[in-house]
């Protein structure tokens, strides 16, 4: 007896064991003085969330969920700080495990690489020897092409190969460099793979080779090894040239696709080391490493590709300028800028734009208008940026100009008009899902409740509401009443008015 109710016990034990396990508790986020302070919301359009960061004051990012149980492919938005994620997410991994980085348009990032092969139909590939042989050929053209120095210790190697396919994330933290955003990245990377893109569609009968074509391709290093065939045996690349598109979805380190079970993990042969600051796990640097827009305004060259419109200038070199007509993602502060730099007879423009998210800040680099605050004249042949931060709402005044590159001027607020707190217009139904406690991510009471109140005004009215079936009822239940408890005095009902109706 005593034996058979100790087993009960340890039964029990055991199932709480599990059940802790598979929905832990976590402790409430606590930031610390320098740390974001809390926001963790939940909304099902991806263009609410991010205009709903646009508008937080804190330094907030937009991520993508798959959540369980629902249809394959959908995706909800969660817009928190990088450091309140990574206090969930490494303790809801029952509602996290399938969570994406969002890489909004525009925004300065880093160089980075999907690649994946299908392994049955690749049996004789060696993705470990081909993913080092891309790594260094990489390095060499951000060398030649930008003079940056740069290695495998430089590349964060995340792998989630499974017993079909061979999968990789490359995450490039270069030395004081980012690219503009990931549409330049994307043309970098299709620039100095063409010579392997040129040969795919020649073998495919797409493309005529002509002589200077073939001997171009013969001076490059060889690039074969970055052909690879899919599961209908077809010739594709090991480069998936698709991940470079704006508001991009991209799997974040310890994540898995919904369905899957192989959430991205350091490489055995990564060469990359995580600089921990004090008090950050070793895991946690990992995960910040990861992120392809975290990314520090400060000290940062930022790189371009431009789109060559000759067929001479199709030679591998980049294009740092950018006219004054392209414009970034916020073109009413645009606007303003150009207000700004418009003035005293001098018509200054905008000779390029950066949008750094992980701050919140347009940089714009001013062309003809050269007013320095700090010294009170125009440079002679220094140009001005003008620093726009989107979450403080004010603006600044920074030099190029050796003697104020530490030099920031006063700030000014914005116009309300084009600030995204104003603009910006929250209802009730754009957060449409909470998490609670335990970790788990289901839609609002908030959200039922409007949904519900929404049916029943397309339904009926409130002005006929009551009027009609509701009356008669009323009347032939009263009369029923009467007749059975004879009659109700005209105090009684008076009364009963002044109850239901306060008006």
């Amino acid at each position: 007896l005593c034996g058979g109710h100790w087993g009960d016990r340890l039964k029990k034990v055991e199932q709480l064991a599990q059940s802790f396990q598979l929905y832990p508790l976590a402790t409430r986020y606590k930031p610390r003085l320098w740390q974001p302070s809390s926001i963790w919301k939940v909304f099902p359009r991806q263009n609410t969330a991010i205009s709903f960061a646009q508008s937080c004051k804190e330094a907030v990012h937009v991520f993508a969920l798959e959540k369980e149980k629902t249809s394959q492919g959908q995706r909800i938005y969660l817009v928190t700080s990088y450091s309140e994620l990574w206090h969930y997410y490494r303790t809801y991994t029952h509602s996290l495990m399938h969570c994406y980085e969002v890489i909004p348009e525009g925004a300065v990032c880093k160089l980075y690489f999907d690649l994946e092969f299908h392994k049955p139909s690749n049996k004789g590939a060696d993705g470990k020897t081909m993913v080092s042989s891309l790594i260094q050929y990489v390095c060499d053209k951000l060398m030649d092409v930008y003079g940056i120095e740069c290695s495998a210790k430089n590349v964060l190697n995340l792998d989630s190969s499974t017993e079909e396919k061979f999968s990789r994330h490359l995450i490039f933290s270069l030395q004081n460099a980012a690219f503009k955003d990931n549409i330049h990245v994307g043309r970098f990377i299709h620039a100095i793979l063409q010579p392997v893109i040129n040969k795919k569609q020649a073998e495919a009968g797409e493309l005529a080779e002509s002589p200077q074509t073939k001997k171009r391709r013969q001076e490059e290093k060889d690039l074969s090894f970055l052909q690879v065939k899919n599961k209908d045996g077809q010739n594709c690349l090991f480069v998936d040239l698709g991940v470079y598109t704006k508001n991009r979805n991209f799997r974040l380190y310890k994540s898995s696709k919904m369905g899957k079970n192989s959430a991205f993990s350091v490489a055995d042969d990564n060469k990359f080391t995580a600089k921990a600051e004090k008090g950050m796990s070793v895991e946690e640097s990992i995960f910040l490493a990861s992120l392809v827009c975290n990314v520090s305004f400060t000290g940062q060259r930022i790189l371009t590709w431009e789109v060559p419109e000759t067929k001479e200038s199709k030679t591998l070199r980049p294009h740092w300028s950018l006219s004054g007509s392209q414009l970034s993602p916020h073109q009413e502060v645009d606007t303003f800028v150009l207000s700004v730099v418009e003035k005293d007879g001098i018509q200054g423009s905008i000779r390029r734009w950066n949008y750094f998210a992980a701050e919140q800040l347009l940089v714009y680099d001013i062309a003809k208008y050269r007013w320095c605050e700090n010294v009170k004249r125009f440079h002679k042949s220094n140009n001005i940026m003008i620093v726009v931060d989107l979450k403080e709402e004010v603006w600044y005044q920074k030099c190029h100009d050796p003697d104020c590159r530490n030099f920031r001027s006063s700030s000014y607020p914005l116009p309300q008009e084009i600030c995204v707190s104003y603009i910006m217009t929250l209802d009730e139904e754009d957060q449409a899902y909470l998490m609670d406690d335990a970790g788990n991510i289901e839609p609002s009471q908030t959200a039922n409740q409007v949904t519900q109140s929404t049916v029943c005004s397309e339904e009926q009215s409130s002005d006929v509401w009551g009027d009609t079936q509701d009356d008669q009822d009323y009347l032939k239940s009263l009369n029923d009443f009467e007749q059975n408890s004879g009659d109700i005095s005209d105090q009684l009902l008076l009364n009963c008015m002044a109850e239901f109706d306060p008006q």
